[in-house]
């Protein structure tokens, strides 16, 4: 099986390494040539452009940053449904809208070409280890295909549809459900900081007790330590992913108060120049607020 991957940014790096360690044969493309280089060493090959690197494709991953950047990579003349063979798969694991995921779903079909949607949870240092969730959908026969790929990079998949919007749905609803968690802590943390308590042994109850998982001790962490950088996930990210879970509930009439207040936040974070920060840099403004720090 010949494998593409394209996208090779903190995420996509780390789960093309992967595939490549395991022994897949593996033809990589970045629009940042120097991003390929760590593959190349591991015997990886570079193509020069997408249309080259599909033309030989059994199986395409991509893992780029928004619906502009699949959108140019997928639908332009350039582009991979033009050039991918017919019975081929493209497997996306880009956060993206529900919207993109239908229109590249039916694209794919027009030219006798698979699709399956495949978007993970897990931060940079999971990808490098293989220990990310993977969310997908798609035909059974598809996902059965690629499962072995998706093993090498992932703890587990879960098979969430036949249709392969269906898992960016699930992708947009849990970094929700995320954020929620950031800006929660980080205005209980203001509060029993500006009380009198120590915010870091606070996180210790916290996560001793209640909610000992590792996205509050993960996260809890770097709002305890005020630790924005280096960015595993970037703000500006976080800002793009509650503005498409919007734009899926408003397509639902499914009512989310609390995503536009988090859209918010992330643009009131922005507005202050940090979009180059993690996304739980949200979880700071509390303590701005309360005049906790500058």
């Amino acid at each position: 099986m010949h494998i593409g991957f394209i996208g090779l940014g903190q995420m996509g790096a780390g789960m093309a390494s992967r595939l490549r360690q395991a022994g897949y044969e593996l033809t990589v493309y970045n629009r940042s040539a120097e991003r390929m280089q760590p593959l190349l060493a591991l015997g990886a090959k570079a193509a020069a452009s997408v249309a080259e690197l599909c033309s030989t494709a059994d199986v395409v991953f991509t893992m780029l940053a928004n619906d502009a950047a699949l959108s140019e990579v997928t639908l332009e003349p350039a582009g991979i449904v033009a050039h991918l063979p017919s019975g081929a798969i493209h497997v996306s694991c880009s956060t993206v809208s529900v919207a993109l995921s239908a229109q590249l779903a039916l694209a794919h079909g027009e030219r006798q070409q698979g699709f399956v949607a495949a978007p993970v949870f897990g931060r940079p240092d999971a990808a490098a280890a293989g220990k990310l969730f993977i969310v997908a959908a798609g035909q059974p026969e598809l996902i059965s295909k690629i499962q072995p790929l998706l093993d090498v990079m992932g703890q587990r998949t879960f098979h969430v549809s036949e249709t392969p919007d269906k898992a960016n749905l699930v992708k947009l609803s849990g970094n929700f459900l995320i954020a929620t968690v950031i800006e929660s802590l980080g205005e209980a943390m203001a509060l029993i900081e500006k009380g009198g308590v120590d915010r870091h042994q606070y996180l210790e109850l916290l996560t001793s007790t209640l909610f000992n998982v590792p996205l509050y001790k993960n996260y809890g962490g770097m709002i305890a330590d005020r630790q924005f950088e280096p960015a595993g996930f970037a703000a500006n990210l976080g800002q793009k992913d509650m503005r498409l879970v919007l734009a899926a509930a408003e397509a639902l009439n499914v009512p989310l108060p609390f995503a536009s207040i988090l859209r918010d936040r992330f643009l009131e974070l922005m507005a202050h120049g940090g979009e180059h920060l993690d996304w739980s840099a949200v979880g700071s403004l509390a303590a701005k607020d309360a005049a906790l720090i500058p």
